[in-house]
């Protein structure tokens, strides 16, 4: 056997290693019933208890720590973690610089796919009748016609408003998976074509939404939504060139 093909065994039996370790650890987590935030065992507990080496249970906690099911904190301990998207964040962003390349282009399609949820969603929280009392979203509304005023719409306002269009519906997956999509979009704005759009443009683009949804009219917030993605995918198309 040569020398590279038994450091490739070796790199395989420790990866194979860490990933069992890594589903010793999560079953631990599920057996105990402890919740988000909840202290874990300490690292000298863990390998007592699932009888592995030090070095594979840091290797498996490293890993867990990366997709946000374990939180380390230095000098407290280790403790369950919240969801977190920042994987996937990291690897949509990657691999949409790249698409090109391969004749793709990863960030229209995750345009696609965000369109298709938030008209989706949107049409929930109007069949559900939870359109009514969103005075966050009316505040909102009018802040963005204020920075309208003053020539420009800031992403924190734009992105504020979509997170709290779909507030009513009580689903905290929504936000998380809105929001990744949105880091992405905004890492990789450097790549897009300056914005042409007017700002008043744009703050009526969202009012269109907002009307909609504030008189229940499925129609209109499906065709308001349809003409806020054309937008963005003009820069994108506008980016290509």
């Amino acid at each position: 056997m040569t020398a590279a093909r038994a450091r490739g065994r070796a790199t395989r039996g420790r990866s194979s290693r860490t990933e069992e370790v890594q589903q010793r650890i999560k079953q631990l987590i599920l057996e105990r019933g402890l919740a988000v935030g909840d202290p874990m065992p300490t690292e000298f507990e863990l390998v007592d208890e699932l009888d592995v080496s030090r070095n594979s249970l840091r290797e498996a906690l490293k890993a867990l720590q990366a997709v946000g099911i374990v939180e380390i904190k230095h000098g407290f301990g280790m403790y369950v973690g919240s969801m977190s998207l920042g994987a996937l964040v990291d690897e949509l962003t990657f691999h949409a610089r790249i698409s090109k390349r391969q004749g793709r282009d990863d960030l229209a399609h995750l345009v696609d796919v965000r369109e298709v949820l938030e008209r989706g969603l949107v049409e929930q929280v109007i069949d559900r009748g939870l359109a009514a009392g969103t005075t966050e979203l009316d505040e909102i509304m009018r802040r963005m016609d204020d920075e309208a005023r003053a020539g420009f719409v800031t992403p924190e306002t734009d992105r504020l408003f979509h997170e709290l269009l779909y507030q009513p519906l009580a689903n905290p997956i929504v936000n998380q998976l809105l929001g990744a999509f949105w880091d992405v979009y905004r890492t990789l704005q450097h790549d897009l074509a300056p914005v042409e759009q007017q700002a008043a443009d744009v703050a009526q683009g969202h009012r269109d939404i907002y009307e909609a949804l504030r008189s229940g009219d499925r129609s209109a917030a499906a065709t308001a939504m349809a003409a806020h993605f054309r937008g963005i995918r003009a820069r994108l198309e506008a980016r290509a060139d």
